[in-house]
C-alpha cells in the first residue's frame, strides 16, 4: 500500500509540470486556508453518473489526460465538510483536476449529508457504500474494486476508514485528515465538532451502538489503509491515531486543508523520496 501512496503523491507532484490543455496550480504556504483551495481553478469532469434517485447521488468522473498504466488505480475521492450538505462536491474539483492531469481516473462522489441533502447516519455511509460499488458496474465493469484506492478528506477520511473496512476487496484507503474517533470528536468544541451530534442523531451517550458502528477506532479497517494528517490541524486534530494500527505519517507544518490543494502537497517530496 505504501508504493500506492508513494504514486499517488508522485503524480500530485508533477501536477505543477506544464502540460497541454491543463490547470497549473499555484504553489502555496503551509496550512493552506479553504478560501484559497475552494477558489482554484479546474477542468470540468468528463461524465456524471447517478447510482441513486436522490440528486446528490451520483459520482463525477475525470478520465486520465494522458496515457494510463494499467497498474494505476482507480481513485474514488470522497470530499469532506462536516457531513453537511452546506458543503458539496465543487470544493475538491480541483484535486480531481490534478489527479487526472496526472494519469488517474476519479471517481468523485457525491452522496447525501446532513441537512438539505437528507443525509446523516447511516444514510450518508448507504450511500458510499453504494457509491463506490456503482464504479465496479460502469461502462460494462471498466474499473474493478481490486484496482481502486478510495481517498477520503476529513468527513469524507471518516466515511472512507469505514466502508475500507467493509469492502475488503478494495485495493487500500488513504484517510486525508480523517475523523478517526467520532466519540471523541462528538464532544470538541470547533463548529465541525459540534455537528457530529446532527449527523449522529445525537451524542455518544445518547446513541452508544450507533456511534460505536460510525467509529473507525472500534470497526476493522481495510489492512491497506494509510492516514496523512496535519501537524497544525485544527478541525481534525491527531487523536490516538496509533490506536488504528495502520501506517500513519503526520506533518508538522500541514494544516487542514493542504491535503485537497493540489500543490499544498508539494511539501510530501521530501518525506515520499525516504
Amino acid at each position: 500500500m505504501k508504493n500506492t501512496v508513494f504514486l499517488l503523491l508522485s503524480a500530485l507532484l508533477a501536477i505543477g509540470c506544464t502540460m497541454t490543455n491543463t490547470v497549473e496550480f499555484p504553489v502555496v504556504e503551509n496550512n493552506v486556508a479553504y478560501a484559497k483551495v475552494a477558489s482554484l481553478g479546474f477542468v470540468d469532469s468528463n461524465e456524471k453518473v447517478t447510482y441513486g434517485i436522490n440528486d446528490a447521488q451520483y459520482a463525477l468522473l475525470w478520465r486520465a489526460n494522458k496515457a494510463q498504466k494499467k497498474s494505476r488505480p482507480l481513485v474514488v475521492l470522497l470530499h469532506g465538510g462536516c457531513w453537511l450538505s452546506a458543503y458539496d462536491i465543487k470544493h475538491t474539483y480541483a484535486l480531481s483536476t490534478g489527479l487526472a492531469q496526472a494519469g488517474f481516473n476519479v471517481w468523485s462522489l457525491e452522496y447525501r449529508r446532513t441537512g438539505q441533502s437528507g443525509g446523516g447516519w447511516p444514510v450518508t455511509f448507504d450511500d458510499i457504500k453504494k457509491g463506490i460499488l456503482a464504479s465496479s458496474t460502469f461502462n460494462d465493469g471498466e474499473f474493478n474494486l481490486s484496482n481502486t484506492v478510495v481517498v477520503g478528506h476529513s468527513a469524507g477520511g471518516h466515511l472512507a476508514l469505514l466502508a475500507g473496512g467493509q469492502m475488503s476487496e478494495l485495493k487500500g484507503v488513504i484517510g486525508l485528515a480523517p475523523i478517526t474517533d467520532i466519540k471523541a470528536y462528538a464532544h470538541g468544541k470547533n463548529s465541525c465538532q459540534k455537528v457530529t451530534k446532527e449527523f449522529m442523531q445525537g451524542m455518544p451517550n445518547d446513541k452508544p451502538a450507533e456511534y460505536t458502528h460510525a467509529n473507525p477506532s472500534e470497526q476493522p479497517l481495510h489492512s491497506n489503509s494509510f492516514i496523512l494528517q496535519g501537524g497544525k490541524d485544527v478541525i481534525v486534530p491527531a487523536h490516538n491515531l496509533e490506536q488504528l494500527n495502520r501506517p500513519v505519517v503526520i506533518l508538522e507544518g500541514a494544516g487542514h486543508f493542504d491535503w485537497i490543494h493540489p500543490q499544498g502537497l508539494m511539501r510530501l517530496k521530501h518525506w515520499s523520496t525516504h
